[in-house]
Order: structure tokens, then C-alpha cells, then sequence
């Protein structure tokens, strides 16, 4: 397909302002946006399977520009944010002697883009981040925020820091050569917005996700809208003191099954999480009388239809999870207050809510029940 009108973003955090390109052919403006930055060495962060496809043809274009690159190629998956890859790519950048106003580029998904950007905000003290992500799944959630991080074996991303780019490079074009299953994975985040606070959006998903998997211009609306919904909460809410923790729709759930899979991405990546995380949500909402149940069938129907997981028993090995395991994982959730849990819900689709010192017993009678059906 030919190139699209690209669409620009803002990200008005004053001195720390920055814009989201999107569209088709955006990372061919690499070399000349980064090139402006004032940069003279680029650190390119990528993956092994990323860098076969897109790490030449970009190397290429930045070195066009006059820029040195010093690449630093990791192993795909979850595995590697960690404190070993982050030390090594942390190494790499400063024996290629990168100074402060060079840049870190991350090319990849969110693996790469998290762990390149933590490193960004630490090498050096801090040096300029571009996120150049090449899933949906990043395109729509983790490039955009400056949220960085590794995982430990206590639990997904504490650990960490915020450090917004200084550009984000989303090209639509690069989601053409991603697996069916990453797309599927990405697309959970893209429904999310929807489900948050946009229930117009989610009903336009409902019509439009197969072009969006397609590659027409309604994949670029649908990054272009998600990219829209998440800048507006992280200016009211940078550090997620407040309505930020609303991006967080699923993940209380889902962030708890990736632990109960020990980050196995064979048996579950994180978008698939999601998924189950947004149908658990909405049933645990229903549960409590706060929601329709006609709503929360809703969400996991159209999952279900885009050919994503909505059960616990939909993971592999989930006869082996009990709910006091996926509780305890709750329990290391970064948004955990003086002990207490706390999820989002949903007064119905479109009409999410922060909800502070939930019940445990409320929660792990709703898990029991939802375990239960991994036989039915």
C-alpha cells in the first residue's frame, strides 16, 4: 500500500513536549527529526527479530543524516528486561561513548522500548529517548507516557523510572510484517481506550477491527485515537497519581496471570493478559452490581470475535493457578496503597473508575468462581 497522511500528536508537557508521528513511512523521517534533535551519535536499541527485518534500512537513513550508530541488538522477549540486559546495553552505549545530547533510539515493542528507555533515563544521568515502535501494542501504550522498567521475580515493571521521549516515530507500515498473533495481542490495548472512557470508540472498533488488522487507514485512526486518548490522561496525570491509573484497565488481572506463567510468552504475551484482564474487570464490575451484565458480555463477545483469550482456563496450564497464587500477585501491583488493592472498574462500557480498597474476599470468591469454570 502506498504511504497515508501522516497525523502529529503533541504531548504539550512544556519544556518536556513532544510529538507522536503516525502514519505509514514515519520511520523514514528518523535520520532528519533526530538529526534536528541536535544529536551526533544515535544508540540504537533493538531486537533480534526486529533487527533483521528494519534495523539496515534505518541505520542507513540516520547515517544519511550525519549521525554515528552504535547498535546494541538484545533477545526478543519478555525475558530480557532485566537487570543483565539492562546492565549490557548500559555498557554498550558508554563504551560507544554516547554524551548527553546524543539519543537513545528503541526500536522494537515494548520489550525494547521499555528497556532502552530505562536505560535512556539512567545512562549518563539521563539522555534523550526516541521510541520507534514497530507493534501495535507499543504504538498504542507503552512508547507514549515515558513509563520504563525491568521486570524482577517479585513482579512485572517495579522497577524502573519515568522518562518521557523526546519523539515518538509510529509507523503504521512496520505492523505489516507482525505475527497474527502479536496484532491480536496489540489490538486488546487499542479496545481498552474505548472501554475507559470512549464508548463511541469501542462501538467504531466493534465495526472496523478487521481493516484495522488489514493495514488501511482505519489501523491509522485507530493508533492515531489511542495514541490521542493516552497523551490527554498522562498531561493531567504524568506519574499516575490520579486518573493515569485508569490506563491500567485489565492489568491488575492481567499483570497477575503473567506472573502465574512466570513471563512465558509461549503461553501468554502481555496483550493477551490484557484481554482477560478487560472481560475480568468487567465481570468482577458485574459482580459487584456495578455494572450490566449485558455490557460485560459485550467486551468478552468482541475479544472473543478478534480471536483473543477471555478466560483464565484459556491459558495454558491454568488448571494449575488457584486464586490465593493470583491474589498474591495482586498483592505486588504497583498501585497497591497502604496494603490495599486497587482495580479499575467499570460503571459500563465507556465508564471506567479507579476503585480504591477493594474487598479480598470479594476478590478471591470472584476468582474461585472464575477458576470453577476451567472445567465447565
Amino acid at each position: 500500500m502506498g504511504p497515508s497522511r501522516q497525523e502529529i500528536i503533541r504531548v504539550p508537557l512544556g519544556e518536556r513536549a513532544y510529538d507522536i508521528v503516525v502514519g505509514r513511512g514515519a520511520i523514514e523521517e528518523a535520520g532528519a527529526r533526530i538529526a534536528a534533535l541536535g544529536a551526533r551519535t544515535v544508540g540504537l536499541v533493538t531486537d533480534g527479530t526486529v533487527a533483521d527485518l528494519h534495523a539496515a534500512r534505518v541505520s542507513a537513513d540516520l547515517e544519511a543524516h550525519g549521525l554515528r550508530v552504535a547498535a546494541v541488538v538484545v533477545p526478543p522477549g519478555e525475558a530480557s528486561k532485566s537487570f543483565g540486559q539492562l546492565e549490557a546495553i548500559c555498557d554498550a552505549l558508554l563504551g560507544a561513548k554516547l554524551e548527553r545530547g546524543d539519543v537513545v533510539l528503541a526500536l522494537g515493542g515494548g520489550v525494547v522500548g521499555d528497556l532502552a528507555g530505562f536505560a535512556a533515563a539512567i545512562l549518563l544521568r539521563g539522555i534523550r529517548l526516541v521510541q520507534a515502535p514497530t507493534t501495535l501494542l507499543a504504538q498504542v501504550d507503552s512508547s507514549v507516557g515515558g513509563k520504563t522498567g525491568i521486570n524482577t521475580a517479585r513482579g512485572k515493571n517495579l522497577v524502573g523510572a519515568f522518562h518521557q521521549p523526546s519523539l515518538v516515530l509510529a509507523d503504521t507500515a512496520l505492523l505489516d510484517t507482525l505475527p497474527e498473533r502479536e496484532m491480536k495481542a496489540g489490538y486488546a490495548e487499542v479496545a481498552k481506550y474505548g472501554l475507559i472512557g470512549d464508548a463511541g470508540f469501542f462501538r467504531w472498533c466493534e465495526g472496523h477491527w478487521r481493516e484495522i488488522f488489514a493495514g488501511g487507514p482505519e489501523r491509522d485512526r485507530a493508533v492515531a485515537q489511542s495514541c490521542r486518548a493516552k497523551a490527554a490522561v498522562v498531561v493531567r496525570d504524568e506519574r499516575e497519581e490520579g486518573d493515569r491509573a485508569l490506563l491500567n484497565l485489565g492489568h491488575t488481572f492481567g499483570h497477575a496471570l503473567e506472573r502465574a506463567v512466570a513471563y512465558d510468552g509461549a503461553r501468554l504475551v502481555h496483550g493477551e493478559a490484557v484481554a482477560i484482564g478487560l472481560a475480568l474487570a468487567f465481570r468482577f464490575s458485574s459482580r459487584l452490581g456495578l455494572c450490566p451484565r449485558e455490557d460485560a458480555e459485550r467486551v468478552a463477545a468482541h475479544l472473543d470475535s478478534v480471536g483473543l483469550p477471555t478466560r483464565i482456563r484459556d491459558v495454558p496450564g491454568a488448571e494449575a493457578f488457584s486464586a490465593a497464587d493470583l491474589l498474591a500477585a495482586m498483592g505486588q501491583d504497583k498501585k497497591v496503597k497502604a496494603g490495599e488493592l486497587t482495580f479499575i472498574l467499570a460503571r459500563g462500557i465507556g465508564r471506567s473508575f479507579v476503585a480504591r480498597g477493594i474487598d479480598r474476599t470479594e476478590v478471591q470468591a470472584f476468582l474461585d468462581a472464575e477458576l470453577a469454570r476451567r472445567s465447565s
